[in-house]
């Protein structure tokens, strides 16, 4: 019965490609294909080139790469905060076009929570504006997965901090887990 149950979703995994999908510690070299990734998933901030390139070697070791036939079609950049060794934060989270409805974004989430350089974190902190509905979706889905709370509050406010050029993001986070 176990293997009549799991034959259907092995081939749905199949057609969707989620089978094909590998995770992986980026290097420097991953720098220009994760920045064309973050073009190309509006409405992400994208950053210098220069800051993808840090990312994928100054804190590779708190991201995760998703490729399926050596393209990049997924990417988590996080770190530790220097003053809260409990967290992690998520910085970004890119999802290519091709690979959406995959459940990707949790699945990188995930793989984010199994790498020794997170261990020891209870909590799971990103910011989000409060239009950015796909994200939302993501870390509430997340959050419900891991039996873990969900919380926000402003914490970078477009008055005081974008000077009114960007809405203003809601530190979120997520847990104890």
């Amino acid at each position: 019965m176990t293997e009549s149950k799991n034959a259907p979703r092995a081939a749905n995994d199949a057609v969707r490609g989620t089978a094909q999908i590998t995770f992986r510690t980026p290097t420097s070299e991953d720098g220009v294909r994760v920045w064309n990734l973050i073009a190309a998933c509006p409405p992400l901030d994208q950053n210098s080139m220069y800051c993808n390139l840090l990312q994928c070697s100054h804190f590779a070791d708190t991201c995760v790469l998703a490729e399926r036939s050596e393209k990049v079609v997924g990417w988590i950049s996080a770190y530790r905060p220097p003053a809260d060794h409990e967290s992690i934060f998520v910085w970004q989270v890119a999802v290519s076009e091709e690979a959406r409805g995959e459940g990707l974004g949790k699945r990188m989430l995930n793989r984010l929570l199994t790498l020794e350089a997170v261990a020891g974190v209870k909590t799971l902190k990103t910011t989000i504006t409060k239009d950015n509905t796909a994200s939302w979706r993501l870390f509430s889905s997340f959050a419900q997965s891991q039996s873990a709370p969900i919380c926000d509050e402003p914490f970078f406010e477009k008055g005081r901090h974008f000077n009114g050029h960007h809405d203003t993001e809601h530190m979120v986070t997520i847990g104890p887990f």
